[in-house]
């Protein structure tokens, strides 16, 4: 069963039940995009009582916002009962929750472009607050008031650049002064939520577009600290020249790219990302540069291109190099040594190891990890093949270095 026939599946149990039930919010929009589909979320006026009890398994994740997750055929399906919502007083939460029509219903969502409903059994779109036209009118435009709608949900108005970004829409007029004076409202938000959207966002072709409208609203500052008129320009333009395809890590990097590797990781604490995503980004802000230095050894280029994100950093030196506007020759010349290396490991397995070493003479302790490390760059420069090759090596630096690294037996 895929996504779609379970959202059909449960509209059809609703409405064979005597219930409205609509395909709602982002299905809508990008259907009538001839977008990819992805969300297939349901709107009901049957109560969740009544959904849970419609239904074998459920979830009452959001009972008492009117939200039941229906689990069918493997998949997940949110249903939500028709509502208004009052009394906010946090920025994210109401205090009060009334279930309603659907009309009422589309008047408390966030755009105009998310606020229509779908009739699947009719094949009837429906559209109480003018949606279909800002959709033609490629505008992104808050349903009401926006400042009542950023004051309800101030995550709102970094969607707004989010949907901006992804659809290439303008945001109105009065809906994007109310994000700019709203814009330090953001950092009242979790890191967790406003990392999703700066996900979408910099995950995006368009992301050039999404990061300069950050900075133009003073959102980019209420997040992380700072105002960098002049790095988020440069910024832009290296996003501008990544690939079409990146994940969130190299978005980021592109992001801080004006930055130090310790400055950029500082700010991006607040985004709470896991520990392997923030080494990921480290490893792309530390390296910057380094792939263009044409002295870089086989050895030390074997050792860099067995990092999980080597090309990730080959992209953002590109990238880099043509937001500069200069030439990526060195970046080409190192992709054909790359190249010629064919399929062999990048970083095999060490021809002796410590206990082999100490057998040759190497002393316990820091010198015999020196000499580990020199031993094996010597291996990846192709010096060094065999066992018995590296042991003739090691017996001659221990010779020529007893001072460094032991007596030699």
């Amino acid at each position: 069963m895929t996504n779609k026939q379970a959202a059909m599946q449960v509209i059809k149990t609703l409405s064979g039940n005597g219930f409205q039930a609509f395909l709602a919010g982002g299905y809508v929009r990008d259907m009538l995009l001839g977008r990819g589909v992805k969300d297939f979320d349901v709107a009901t006026d049957a109560k969740p009582e009544i959904v849970a009890g419609l239904f074998s398994r459920t979830l009452n994740v959001g009972a008492k916002f009117g939200v039941v997750i229906v689990l069918l055929g493997g998949k997940q399906v949110e249903v939500a009962t028709f509502r208004n919502e009052s009394g906010y007083v946090d920025g994210r939460h109401p205090l009060r929750v009334e279930f309603t029509s659907a009309q009422e219903d589309a008047a408390r969502r966030d755009f105009t472009i998310n606020g229509m409903f779908y009739d699947q059994r009719n094949d009837k779109i429906i559209d109480y607050i003018g949606g279909q036209e800002d959709l033609k009118r490629k505008i992104i435009r808050t349903i009401g008031s926006p400042d009542e709608r950023f004051g309800e949900d101030y995550l709102r108005m970094l969607r707004a650049v989010r949907f901006s970004t992804q659809l290439g829409f303008e945001i109105e007029p009065q809906t994007w002064a109310a994000v700019c004076r709203g814009a330090g409202n953001i950092a009242r938000i979790s890191g967790e939520r406003i990392a999703m959207e700066m996900e979408w966002i910099l995950t995006d072709p368009n992301r050039d577009k999404g990061v300069l409208l950050l900075a133009e609203s003073g959102m980019a500052a209420a997040i992380f600290g700072t105002s960098y008129p002049d790095q988020i320009k440069f910024a832009a333009e290296v996003l501008k020249r990544l690939r079409k395809k990146v994940d969130f890590a190299l978005g980021l990097a592109g992001f801080f790219v004006g930055f130090s590797a310790k400055d950029a990781l500082e700010k991006i604490r607040v985004l709470k990302l896991s520990r392997s995503r923030t080494k990921h980004v480290k490893f792309l802000l530390d390296g910057r540069g380094s792939l263009l230095d044409e002295r870089l050894s086989m050895g030390q280029l074997r050792m860099v291109l067995a990092e999980p994100h080597f090309w990730d950093l080959y992209e953002l030196h590109r990238a880099i190099q043509r937001a500069k506007g200069e030439g990526v020759n060195a970046l080409v010349r190192l992709r054909k040594r790359i190249k010629s290396l064919g399929d062999i490991e990048p970083t095999p397995k060490p021809l002796l190891d410590g206990h082999e070493l100490m057998r040759l003479g190497a002393e316990p302790g820091p010198s015999l990890g020196a000499l580990a490390d020199e031993m094996y760059m010597v291996q990846l420069e192709g010096k060094l093949q065999t066992a018995e090759q590296a042991e003739k090596w090691v017996r001659g630096r221990l010779k020529n270095s007893s001072r460094t690294y032991g007596k030699q037996k």
